[in-house]
């Protein structure tokens, strides 16, 4: 399979791209990088650390390599997600999509673009984040109208979404479970005068230093609570998780695929 990179200098494009160059099932023909940084021009291993040279490019400007690759895999930002999108439905190739934050209406086209082309979307590719929201789905179908249920989640000090994609998924995956939508039961924080409304999901965002991803989950009862949670100690299990959904595409015709497809969940 070959595959581009976006962002391979960024937090994730960096870690995606020396775990995709030690796979014996990928090869990087090039990555894509904001126009204006001084690493254009150089090779792909020298700007993400791999450690020695591939022989794939960084350049300013997807179009010119698209054509040579399989599968597009974007962690980057959300107003560059959008263009990158359009070149791989022109184009008609795989994307894998990572980035968080959209607005309904923007997520809406990548459920289009499934319609064309092979069209990965994952809020979380890490693999135990996954097994976890299939334990919170069992857990909510058996006491999730009985408890008060509070998202806890704690990220890094530059993103710059709150919620997290991760949280939002997962209190969507609770409110299905009980046969609702989470855009009817969710709070937000709280302050002042705010006591807790029965069947709500409340959910609380921290943000500091460089904290990798943490997600912890309450379901409070009178006298007792069960915590299920999450931590990363480093992105790595993120970009492992985000080249076997690249993989994942390999054989895949056009739509929407999840990383639950990729894990058999």
């Amino acid at each position: 399979m070959k595959v581009i990179v976006i962002g391979p200098r960024g937090k994730m494009g960096r870690l995606i791209t020396q775990v995709a160059a030690a796979r014996d099932d990928m090869e990087l023909v090039a990555g894509v990088a904001p126009a204006g940084r001084d690493y254009i021009g150089r090779d792909l291993g020298q700007v993400a650390l791999v450690g020695y040279e591939i022989g794939a490019p960084v350049v300013d400007d997807l179009e010119s390599v698209i054509d040579d690759c399989d599968v597009i895999i974007d962690f980057s930002t959300k107003e560059n997600a959008m263009a990158v999108l359009d070149a791989a439905i022109r184009h008609k190739k795989g994307l894998v999509c990572g980035t968080t934050g959209f607005s309904e209406e923007e997520f809406h086209r990548f459920e289009e673009a499934a319609k064309e082309i092979p069209m990965l979307y994952a809020a979380n590719t890490s693999k135990l984040v996954n097994v976890m929201n299939k334990v919170l789905e069992l857990v909510t179908k058996t006491i999730g109208e009985e408890a008060d249920i509070e998202i806890v989640e704690m990220h890094d000090q530059w993103k710059k979404d709150a919620p997290s994609g991760t949280s939002k998924e997962m209190g969507e995956i609770m409110a299905h479970a009980m046969g609702k939508e989470i855009a009817d039961i969710a709070v937000y924080g709280r302050e002042g005068v705010s006591p807790r409304e029965k069947g709500t999901i409340g959910y609380h965002s921290l943000r500091a230093g460089n904290i990798p991803s943490s997600h912890s989950v309450y379901f409070g009862f009178m006298g007792e609570r069960l915590e299920i949670t999450h931590h990363s100690y480093n992105w790595e299990c993120f970009a492992r998780g985000a080249c076997d959904c690249a993989a994942y595409l390999a054989d895949k015709g056009p739509g929407f695929y999840t990383i639950k497809d990729v894990l058999n969940l």
